[in-house]
């Protein structure tokens, strides 16, 4: 196992599990570029090729220590529906539907469909993703300025005064290095600019260039085709859900992501490689194997699990099930929410739905 820290470092694995409980909360990103229209901070100009450079870190565990890797993929075949971003929805009296597993980025790998995911929204009568209300940027506002205790702390409380000073230190280093001056985020919640800062420079600028994250796409390509666009959530219950978590989770998953650096575009390739080949159920083994942790650390996860991903899961199928009763529907929601033995997946077969992964 030390050998597999000396490959990929501990604080670069810390920061891969922010990133991703991140991206199960796809409306952040349009935060950011609000953020980044309000002058809190700077991003190049985007290229809409631009291409983010960084290393699969899998790829270099696979080659320097085959046996952890191995490890790994054992656990990740045993979860159950842990391959696959397609999977079909048929059941009786309704016309077959799809469920699609997203990524919340503009990476050109990760917009461009599959062909078989293609053809099926192609064909769909119905778009569902997350929450339609990131479509609607006046309207998404609104709804964060009715809760602002979600967004902001509203009494003394800063950033500074919950770090230690070499963390406030590190913190500030970091802000400014990427171009955000620490006063003007002072009073924002850490799990706000963890979003800021657990992307590279690359995929940020893009999307403050208003190139849109898949969900965003498949919502706004549907329109365009005459389809009908529904949400399973709203983005305050969204917010609610991550400013649920205790504060010293998210306030270390933030040092952990500033201190990393650079080495942010290697968490974002090995997510990408991750996501091209459908393994979504090899996340969690990822972490477990390559970053125990201790305790306190488990336990987090574990919480962030359960409200973050396993009970919005319960949520988007008691949303999701008028909508699929209407027949044709092609539902993209976050990869992480299909599998495990509480994922979207094996959730609708306990709803009756006969569900079928499609190559």
């Amino acid at each position: 196992m030390k050998r597999v820290i000396a490959i990929a470092d501990r604080t670069a694995f810390a920061s891969l599990k922010l990133l991703v409980a991140l991206n199960v909360l796809f409306f952040l990103s349009f935060l950011i570029i609000a953020l980044l229209a309000a002058g809190k901070a700077r991003a190049e100009t985007p290229r809409t090729d631009q291409v983010c450079a960084g290393a699969d870190m899998l790829s270099a565990l696979q080659k320097d220590d085959p046996a952890a890797y191995r490890k790994i993929e054992t656990e990740a075949a045993a979860t159950p529906n842990g391959k696959g971003l397609l999977w079909k929805l048929e059941k009786a009296g309704e016309r077959p539907s799809f469920l699609f597993g997203t990524m919340h980025m503009t990476d050109p790998r990760v917009t461009t469909l599959p062909p078989a995911a293609q053809k099926a929204f192609d064909a769909a009568d119905t778009v569902v993703i997350e929450t339609t209300e990131v479509l609607d940027k006046q309207k998404m506002m609104a709804a964060f300025l009715k809760e602002p205790e979600l967004m902001m702390f509203t009494d003394s409380t800063t950033l500074s005064s919950l770090l230690s000073p070499d963390d406030a230190a590190a913190v500030n280093k970091a802000l400014d290095a990427r171009g955000i001056p620490p006063a003007s985020v002072a009073k924002m919640k850490p799990w706000m600019l963890s979003t800021m800062v657990a992307l590279p420079a690359c995929e940020l600028a893009r999307q403050a260039g208003g190139t849109p994250v898949l969900d965003i796409k498949l919502a706004e390509d549907a329109k365009a085709s005459g389809k009908a666009v529904d949400g399973l959530e709203t983005v305050a219950d969204q917010l609610r859900a991550m400013a649920s978590l205790p504060l010293a989770f998210h306030m270390k998953g933030l040092v952990d992501t500033l201190k990393l650096g650079d080495r942010v575009n290697d968490v974002n390739e090995t997510m990408i490689v991750l996501y091209q080949r459908g393994d979504t159920g090899m996340l969690w083994p990822l972490f477990r194997a390559v970053l125990p942790g201790d305790e306190d650390d488990s336990a987090s996860y574990a919480a962030f699990e359960e409200i973050m991903i396993t009970s919005r899961n319960k949520v988007m199928i008691d949303h999701a099930r008028p909508i699929l009763a209407k027949g044709n529907v092609f539902m993209a929601v976050g990869a992480l929410h299909l599998p495990g033995a509480e994922g979207l997946v094996e959730d609708f077969r306990k709803a009756g739905y006969t569900v079928t992964a499609v190559d």
